[in-house]
């Protein structure tokens, strides 16, 4: 096997990613750089690929691992664009894996590099990747708080006011190219982002743009997305004609592309739609259709949610008895998903509708309260009925002590005395029986919260621990003088034979334990700091290794003493020490590690299912605000609680630049290294 068969490999990986089956790419790739090869450019081009596929096939970690020696070849080859390149796919890597600091890290290296190079190409991919990260970043953020487009917390409104001014410089920056495709990828990412920032007029004006461009390009996709973008928008304007036209247009297109699940998202929008505009029959029947298809693909939460509009929309036209049907459909499915929310929504409507129906309440109605109380009851700890901040102070736990010490003496008292007739000083009763509740559960909660502390730090305790082991002879006398000399004890002394020179009493006999003989003491100074150092080096050999910086290993580089000698002529021709920026870039990159150390609550999102049939643009908070001054129509409300879990309509994402990361991933980077050298 030689270089060339390294590159035929490589080669057909290539090909196969581009047909789309990068699995089998990735197999090739796999191959290539086992076969090995002498030339760097070539390992280049291969550690790319492997990136960009492992990407797609969504393994983020091989992505990052392979984007990372990407980078480690070009910084030894000297090639700045390969630098620029690489840490652009490393930026978008991070971005998808929720490392943001360390994305714009790489994305600001990459627009630096480009900016430097006047590559006007790698410049705008630099511009349009910064505002994608600042763009997921602040759609990160704004998971927590309101969420109301327009109504997000400061931090999420720089974040996204961050990622408006790149996505706007990337797009000057493609009109001076004359790049359509690009300039219509920014205004959909424009109007996505003002629509979260509440300028919703300027959102429409760039999904307009985008609808046009993507309609020059007979882009299908691209105009449905514009489309549903489009309705989002009118529904915060008030315009909800204007909205149900667009979504019907998306509607369409989704049944061109047979997309079956964006043709229920579509129907479900509309249901609303017509629901805010009080036609309630077309409401009924694009939530069938959206029913049916949540049916079709097994998505029990679209099916709860069709039941639940069903119900809803049903009960708005006094048709109480499939307003009744749907509701309990909806309570069985929200039990059967788990979903509290649901749960809770269906329970209620079902009581307002058997009402109207003049029906009784289900048993489920009327066992719910009770069952909600004795679970209150039995969660609330005892303790907490008596609780008294003053029993956590340190004064408080002296006198508890002090009470327990008592108990103890009392209860060490014989049989005889153990039960007295008469007599104030034992007379514990009402003493017992006011403190020893207090007393058990303190000392209880005291020794469950330190045993729980033990079990969850004692590993985290232990390595802050050094052992080192006692030597007897901390004075350094020689052998001979300490056996001459005895050690002395109060109440007594011992010889050095071991015995006991003086009389103790019984009690002291009981209380005082003899020392061991003592071991044999050298001369060796040296050897005790020897010892000291070697023990210390044995605790902390694990820290110091991790601090150590490792030349790279570059798999598939057969020359492994070529990428020495090059690293050594790196490293004597920059510079002596490093800069600021150095250092502020080390710490910006290092500071997910701290970030690593914690351990954090688990996130309600990633517990909840999946619902291919329900958009992200979910109306029922808006709902509520329209209808709430209509209740006598609508008889069934819906909790308020189901207006924070519910999501405001979110834009429909643009999709990366071509079939390749939007980083500018070396594209036929093996087929042009063929080129290049005949």
């Amino acid at each position: 096997m030689d270089s060339s068969t390294c590159l035929e490999l490589a080669l057909e990986g290539e090909r196969l990613c581009k047909a789309g089956d990068c699995r089998a790419g990735v197999a090739f790739f796999e191959a290539a750089i086992q076969t090995g090869t002498d030339d760097l450019r070539t390992l280049s081009a291969i550690y790319s690929q492997l990136g960009n596929a492992y990407f797609y096939l969504g393994e983020y970690d091989k992505a990052m691992e392979y984007h990372k020696l990407d980078l480690t070849v070009a910084r030894t080859m000297g090639d700045r664009l390969g630098v620029a390149k690489a840490s652009g796919n490393l930026g978008n890597t991070l971005k998808v894996m929720g490392k943001f600091k360390e994305a714009i890290c790489c994305c600001e290296r990459h627009l630096s590099i480009s900016q430097e190079l006047e590559d006007k190409v790698g410049e705008g991919r630099a511009l349009y990747n910064l505002g994608n990260v600042y763009h997921a970043q602040g759609k990160h953020l704004g998971r927590i708080g309101p969420q109301e487009p327009g109504g997000f917390s400061d931090e999420v409104k720089h974040c996204l006011q961050k990622a408006v001014e790149y996505y706007a410089a990337n797009l000057r920056l493609m009109e001076e190219l004359n790049d359509r495709s690009a300039q219509g990828r920014a205004c959909g990412n424009l109007g996505n982002t003002h629509y979260l920032l509440g300028n919703f007029t300027q959102a429409i004006s760039y999904h307009n743009e985008r609808l046009a461009i993507a309609k020059e390009f007979g882009d299908k996709a691209a105009e449905r997305r514009a489309h549903s973008n489009l309705g989002n928008a009118h529904i915060f304007l008030g315009e909800f004609e204007t909205a149900a036209e667009h979504y019907k247009k998306t509607l369409q297109l989704a049944q061109e592309l047979g997309d079956r699940a964006v043709e229920a998202q579509a129907c479900y929008s509309l249901g609303n739609t017509y629901t805010l505009l009080r036609d309630y029959p077309m409401a009924i029947h694009y939530h069938l259709r959206h029913l049916a298809i949540a049916e079709e693909l097994t998505d029990k939460v679209g099916e709860g949610r069709a039941c639940w509009s069903l119900g809803n929309a049903y009960s708005a036209t006094n048709n109480n008895e499939k307003a009744l049907h749907y509701a309990t459909r909806h309570l069985e499915i929200s039990k059967e998903i788990g979903d509290k929310t649901g749960q809770a929504a269906a329970q209620m409507n079902l009581s307002d509708i058997r009402k109207v129906l003049g029906l009784p309440p289900t048993p489920i109605d009327s066992e719910s309260s009770e069952s909600a109380e004795d679970a209150k009851s039995r969660t609330r700890r005892k303790s907490m009925e008596n609780m008294d901040l003053l029993k956590m102070t340190p004064d408080a736990k002296g006198v508890l002590r002090k009470y327990q010490s008592e108990d103890a003496g009392i209860g060490s008292l014989s049989s005889d005395d153990s039960h007295p007739v008469n007599g104030p000083s034992f007379n514990t009763s009402s003493h017992a029986d006011k403190n020893t509740s207090v007393n058990e559960e303190s000392s209880m909660d005291d020794e469950s919260f330190f045993e729980l502390l033990s079990r969850f730090q004692s590993k985290r305790m232990d390595d802050q621990r050094c052992t080192l082991s006692i030597d007897s002879n901390k004075e350094n006398q020689p052998e001979q003088a300490q056996q001459q000399v005895p050690t002395h004890r109060e109440g007594g002394s011992l010889s050095s034979n071991g015995s006991t020179n003086g009389t103790t009493t019984p009690s002291d006999s009981g209380a005082r334990m003899e020392l061991p003989p003592q071991p044999e003491i050298k001369h060796d100074n040296c050897g005790v700091l020897e010892e000291l150092m070697e023990s210390i080096a044995g605790m902390q050999s694990r820290r110091m290794d991790e601090q150590r910086a490792s030349l790279p290993q570059l798999p598939g580089l057969n020359n492994q003493h070529a990428i020495l000698q090059r690293l050594s002529v790196a490293a004597s021709d920059s510079t002596p020490l490093p800069d600021d920026n150095f250092f502020d870039m080390l710490m910006r990159c290092q500071g997910s590690r701290i970030e690593d150390q914690r351990s954090s609550l688990p996130n309600e999102a990633s517990l909840t299912q999946s619902a291919p049939t329900v958009p992200d643009d979910d109306f029922f908070s808006l709902i509520m605000r329209f209808q709430s001054g209509r209740l006598e129509d609508q008889r069934s409300t819906m909790p308020l609680e189901a207006t924070r879990n519910s999501a405001h309509p979110t834009a429909d994402e643009e999709e990366p630049p071509n079939s390749a990361q939007s980083t500018g991933a070396k594209d036929g980077l093996v087929s042009r290294l063929v080129k290049g050298r005949k």
